[in-house]
């Protein structure tokens, strides 16, 4: 009898798991990992992704937060943009998400309409157009950049290379903020060189001129047909088009908000570049870290938020003294010397 309840006691022991002294654990269930992580929306401007321009900077800035912060976001591209405002409330309704980006200043009305109906959601909207009569939510960032100080350094890189004194720039949707690029850069060919002739067109008066590189190009051939040997574009989608003429006639292109030299290596002279990528990295890390303030944030030369592309593709387009004179030109125009005009 004795022997069997020793049998039946160590047996207990050993079930318990408590034999030799040791408790095992109880197993318990552990959240996941990033089950706190902070995840991020966005719709792209028409083009979309692939544009290798202004929507491609945007998605690069979201890759950097993804890799340097650990957050997660999910994309949307409306395609003709006719859905823009649903697209941003599909984003808005999903509790997993807490900011949203619209990119492109179409979305400053469907920004500011989605704002007030998700107050505890936070927005933000690059090259929101800003209106000074009106309030900015608090909940919304205007991103907004200084694109003529940017286009005046290549107006006047484009003056001092030419060698036709003749010049051209395509804007994509003939709008506020392009004519900012538009104005910039002929004021910087006209400083430079008084004596440069400025070809100037537009793809249209909508939306779709970014999105048009066969218009894109008609107007680049018929410039460079009329003696312009360096042009200029901010058109989105619709400057591959121009790439694709300068190829053609063996001239020279300057690109836009992207480094734009693989799309057309030889013929790039440079690329005016917007921070967009930075803009969206800060907006998020402003997010992530409990700083998001709201209101407008403004990127210029000083705050390193334009400029343009000297490197070793395209050094030997532009002499030292080119170069030399670039860099005069930028430190005035943070100083102030030289005030740039957007009207």
């Amino acid at each position: 009898m004795k022997k069997i309840f020793t049998t039946i006691t160590l047996l207990a022991l050993l079930t318990t798991g408590v034999f030799c002294g040791k408790k095992e654990a109880p197993t318990v269930q552990t959240p996941k990992e990033n089950s706190g992580m902070k995840k991020v929306g966005l719709v792209f401007d028409i083009g979309g992704r692939g544009d290798k321009s202004f929507n491609d900077a945007a998605y690069k800035g979201l890759e950097t937060a993804k890799e340097k912060l650990g957050i997660e976001f999910e994309v949307i591209d409306p395609g003709d943009g006719s859905d823009r405002e649903s697209a941003l409330r599909k984003l808005a309704s999903k509790s997993d998400i807490g900011l949203v980006f619209g990119i492109g200043f179409i979305f400053t009305d469907d920004i500011n309409n989605i704002a007030k109906e998700f107050p505890e959601k936070k927005f933000a909207c690059v090259d929101y157009s800003v209106d000074p009569s009106k309030t900015i939510a608090p909940n919304i960032e205007a991103l907004e950049f200084k694109e003529e100080e940017g286009s005046f350094l290549v107006g006047a890189l484009a003056a001092f290379i030419s060698k036709t004194n003749k010049v051209g720039f395509i804007g994509g949707m003939e709008s506020s903020l392009i004519r900012k690029f538009e104005k910039g850069f002929k004021d910087g060919v006209k400083y430079a060189n008084p004596n440069t002739e400025i070809l100037s067109a537009y793809v249209s008066v909508s939306p779709e001129g970014f999105k048009n590189p066969g218009k894109g190009k008609e107007i680049a051939l018929s410039q460079y047909s009329n003696g312009a040997d360096i042009i200029y574009h901010a058109s989105g989608l619709s400057g591959l088009g121009l790439f694709e003429a300068a190829r053609e006639k063996n001239k020279l292109a300057i690109g836009v908000d992207m480094d734009q030299q693989k799309e057309a290596p030889g013929f790039i002279l440079s690329s005016m570049t917007k921070q967009v990528d930075e803009a969206v990295f800060q907006a998020i890390k402003d997010f992530v870290d409990n700083k998001f303030t709201g209101g407008i944030k403004t990127f210029g030369l000083k705050e390193k938020g334009v400029g343009y592309v000297y490197d070793e593709n395209n050094k030997k387009f532009i002499p030292v003294e080119v170069k030399e004179k670039l860099d005069v030109i930028k430190n005035k125009i943070i100083s102030g010397e030289i005030k740039i005009t957007t009207e």
